[in-house]
């Protein structure tokens, strides 16, 4: 018997004689049967709430794709946006689809310790489901794919505007059905990095309870190959020096942003993975204010930085600046007081600001920011956890980060390499020129407005 329902039995015998609903003390039988009752009750709701938690999280994440796409139309150039669009909702299906076929099994059908799960489909049970899960198979399936999806979404931005579409295609299969599961598995499917001999040399398991590295560094780290391999688009970097060019609409970058940060509530929020109890509900409740905390410190350190920096207010820098406190804090957003929080996010937000220069000045072209965003301030937060989660060790994080980096890294640059020599990434010159849109997609997001 669980101690709510423990506590509801006690209640019930006290208050039920005074009452008058029964006057003889009740046999040992029937208190049995009541609090078998007061259990199964109590694993009913549970189970209604947890998968609840589950659908509502999932379909909130779902909806941080509509956010990378608006903020990558919104920043990319106006000849190049419908392929924007048009990337975003084939990757995200692509995504789902290699989940479905590959990648839910490779993440949580590892053994205990272990590498790397099980090639398989997954299998999703009885309609009804399980009790004793706790949950629905379907609604935890639907969970764990739009996380998936939104690793894929990170690489997006980063290669607009030059990258072909099929190729990027292809690259998006093996990164949502092989390189994102296994990570995964190491972590989440209670793989290695939470194994006995990694705890034992390290002093704790690698924590990262909602995804700044196994989500964002892995995105950032698949478009920082892929930036490299790519290349910087045409005009870019010339003589030496940066040549920004400047995205089509910052209205759409600036719904894009707040779309984002709608959805990361479920992104944080739902990784808490349990509703059905009052402690539960308390944790996703401070889960959500960390999280929102973290973004509002982000854009602050954004606009004071830019300002004493570029003596220049930049929209573009305060987008960045609240997705970077997201990623940030999304590593622990449920241990650290709201001060803390602040502090981990706005500290994100500054080292993504910071890594900007330094892309430049290796002439790494990140169209919309994502590798500053996602794996500058997916690094740090999860490093962060070492000092704010009193259980975890720097030394666990560190070396979950830098096992899954070189994983990662070394995985996109073989993959990118090999699409590179066989079928070639890269549009023409001509085409990149004239536009994406009216190379290989064939309609303009603004006919009216088409600009070189």
């Amino acid at each position: 018997m669980t101690p709510n329902t423990s506590k509801l039995f006690k209640a019930a015998l006290v208050l039920l004689p005074l009452a008058g609903f029964i006057a003889p003390v009740a046999g040992a039988d029937e208190v049995a049967d009541l609090a078998a009752k007061l259990d199964a009750q109590a694993a009913h709701t549970g189970y209604i709430f947890n998968t609840l938690l589950f659908l509502i999280g999932g379909f909130l994440v779902m909806w941080m794709a509509a956010g990378f796409a608006m903020l990558e139309a919104g920043l990319v150039r106006t000849k190049n946006v419908s392929m924007q669009c048009l990337k975003n909702i084939t990757l995200y299906a692509v995504a789902c689809i290699m989940f479905w076929l590959l990648g839910y099994q490779l993440m949580y059908g590892v053994t205990e310790g272990g590498f790397i799960g099980k090639f398989a489909i997954m299998h999703f049970g009885t309609a009804k489901g399980d009790l004793g899960s706790g949950y629905s198979s379907y609604s935890d399936w639907f969970y764990q794919m739009v996380f998936c999806a939104t690793t894929a979404s990170i690489v997006s931005g980063t290669l607009a505007e030059r990258i072909k579409f099929w190729p990027f295609m292809i690259f998006i299969c093996f990164l949502t059905g092989l390189i994102y599961p296994i990570v995964g598995a190491w972590e989440w499917g209670g793989g290695w990095l939470n194994g006995k001999a990694f705890i034992a040399k390290t002093g704790s398991e690698f924590f990262d309870f909602a995804g700044s590295t196994i989500v964002h560094s892995v995105g950032g780290w698949a478009a920082l190959a892929g930036a490299i391999i790519l290349g910087p688009r045409m005009g870019r970097f010339v003589g030496g020096k940066s040549h920004p060019m400047p995205g089509s609409s910052m209205p759409l970058a600036t719904l894009g942003m707040f779309i984002l940060w709608l959805g990361w509530f479920g992104f944080n929020g739902a990784s808490q993975l349990a509703m059905g109890t009052i402690s539960d509900v308390s944790d996703i409740a401070k889960i959500f204010v960390n999280t929102n905390m973290a973004a509002c410190a982000g854009v602050v350190i954004a606009l004071i930085y830019t300002q004493i920096r570029y003596k220049n207010l930049d929209v573009t820098m305060a987008i960045n600046g609240a997705l970077a406190g997201l990623v940030a804090i999304t590593a622990d957003p449920l241990d650290p007081s709201v001060p803390v929080a602040m502090l981990v996010g706005g500290a994100g937000s500054l080292l993504a600001m910071l890594i900007v220069p330094v892309l430049d000045k290796f002439k790494i072209d990140d169209v919309v920011g994502a590798i500053p965003v996602h794996l500058g301030a997916g690094i740090l937060g999860t490093l962060a956890v070492g000092f704010t989660n009193p259980k975890i060790t720097f030394l666990a994080q560190l070396a979950g980060v830098l096992s899954i980096g070189l994983f990662v890294l070394v995985c996109s640059t073989i993959l990118w390499l090999a699409i590179k020599a066989t079928i070639g990434i890269r549009v023409s010159e001509e085409e990149e020129y004239a536009g994406l849109d009216h190379a290989e997609v064939g309609v303009s997001a603004y006919p009216e407005f088409v600009s070189q």
